[in-house]
């Protein structure tokens, strides 16, 4: 089948990226939110055969090799999921719940670090005596000690209060996810029409930069290789991405 003869295509994309974990066709493809920036880039080698055989040089003979195909995200989303993937990391939903007594030390100009976040129904005791509010301040890290309380360094002190569910992520803690993309790109420069690209097989790498405090909006910058997929065969079907384009 000829191929659509089509002269007019200007291309500026936009549209949603999909991920699920590699190999794993039971899971869906979920949204990765916002994604600032999509790109696949190759990387070719070349290699020449001088012309020898006159005057003025110039190539005799080439030959062209993919070195391999890289994939670069910006994702505009620090969900859950899109950080743990950034940072190698695990992750565990902890549900929300009433902590009694957790034990601590206090010291004076300093924060008391609670296990869990987002602490509500504060109550500080000292020796089993609840303390003075006035003598400490509920932060969402956990209480922190004024200079002017009456609470002096190294006591002795428990903590009962409720948190909100979270999830605690533990970086650098497992290896680095293979993933299967799909991108439902729509051409903003033609009528908004479809144009689909699979990633079959995706080595993410890891988040280049965290920026936790800066007066922009935060982004994950993440780079990675497009493997082989050795599910893919036959002739004619790459093993590395396909693109459909109405």
């Amino acid at each position: 089948m000829a191929l659509i003869k089509q002269i007019y295509k200007p291309i500026q994309l936009v549209g949603q990226v999909y991920a699920r974990p590699y190999g794993v066709a039971a899971a869906p493809r979920v949204p990765v939110g916002n994604a600032l920036v999509l790109e696949l880039s190759h990387d070719e080698e070349v290699k020449k055969q001088p012309d020898m055989t006159r005057l003025g040089g110039g190539t005799y003979a080439q030959t062209r090799r993919i070195n391999g195909v890289n994939l670069k995200m910006e994702l505009a989303d620090w969900n859950p999921v899109n950080f743990t993937r950034a940072v190698f990391g695990v992750a565990a939903t902890v549900a929300g719940a009433a902590v009694v007594d957790e034990p601590v030390v206090a010291y004076k100009g300093g924060l008391i670090r609670l296990a869990n976040p987002g602490p509500t129904l504060v109550t500080v005791k000292k020796a089993a005596v609840a303390v003075d509010p006035a003598n400490y301040e509920v932060r969402a890290e956990g209480i922190f000690i004024p200079e002017s309380s009456t609470i002096v360094d190294a006591d002795a002190l428990t903590v009962s209060y409720t948190h909100p569910e979270h999830v605690n992520i533990e970086a650098l803690t497992s290896a680095a996810p293979e993933l299967e993309l799909s991108f439902g790109g729509l051409n903003e420069a033609d009528s908004g029409k479809p144009v689909i690209v699979d990633v079959w097989r995706l080595g993410a790498g890891i988040a280049k930069t965290l920026a936790l405090i800066q007066t922009d909006f935060g982004s994950l910058e993440i780079e990675g290789e497009v493997l082989v997929d050795p599910t893919k065969s036959g002739v004619g079907i790459s093993r590395f991405y396909r693109a459909q384009m109405v």
